[in-house]
């Protein structure tokens, strides 16, 4: 059983990185699993973050799964719930990074919250972006399948982090590689096409 308080810096930012990617993609799913698993004894929490395993946390993040279950499978919906969230995933991503590194230095405690919040924006804005380009699908089924593969991943990865946050870790650094790759990708697209615009325009 993983414990907080007593693994290796190293360790605690390899699960800082999977938690921060997995808040990103959903929040209330990431700290609903957070506050079972140490209500029922599975995680060691550190003093900060004893508040996600009290029964009004978990009834509150779970509740609020549920509704970001079905808002978030609702195309076009879901860009503005998402857009919404951007002011909820990343800077709560960046308080439960905070929260977990109480024991450690000011200067390791304040790069563990950026790290956090960074990772949660990199995985927002690549779910965001998903949902962009999928939303203008005449059916429903791809926005659909999109969502429930985020809550799966976003869930899984919770739990694998808290067994295994090298893996974890690793996993969630891959993800974030991937995300910043396409988006320079389809940057670089997009500006291509804008200035072949351009020169078609020109002649």
């Amino acid at each position: 059983m993983l414990n907080v308080l007593q693994i290796p810096p190293s360790e605690l930012f390899a699960l800082l990185v999977a938690i921060g990617f997995a808040a990103g993609l959903n929040l209330y799913a990431t700290v609903a699993v957070l506050g079972l698993l140490a209500r029922f004894g599975h995680l060691p929490l550190p003093p900060g973050l004893l508040l996600l395993a009290g029964w009004p946390v978990i009834a509150v993040s779970t509740t609020l799964f549920i509704v970001e279950f079905f808002a978030d499978k609702i195309p076009a919906f879901d860009l503005i719930w998402n857009a919404l969230h951007t002011f909820v995933r990343v800077p709560v991503a960046g308080l439960l990074a905070y929260q977990a590194t109480s024991q450690l230095s000011p200067e390791h405690q304040l790069l563990a919250t950026l790290l956090g919040a960074a990772v949660a924006l990199i995985a927002h804005s690549g779910k965001t972006a998903a949902r962009a380009a999928v939303t203008p699908s005449p059916e429903p089924f791809s926005n659909i399948t999109l969502s429930l593969g985020e809550d799966v991943l976003a869930i899984a990865l919770t739990w694998v982090a808290t067994r295994h946050p090298y893996i974890a870790g690793t996993a969630a650094t891959l993800f974030v590689v991937i995300i910043i790759i396409l988006t320079r990708w389809v940057i670089r697209a997009m500006r291509a096409l804008f200035r072949g615009a351009e020169h078609d325009l020109a002649r």
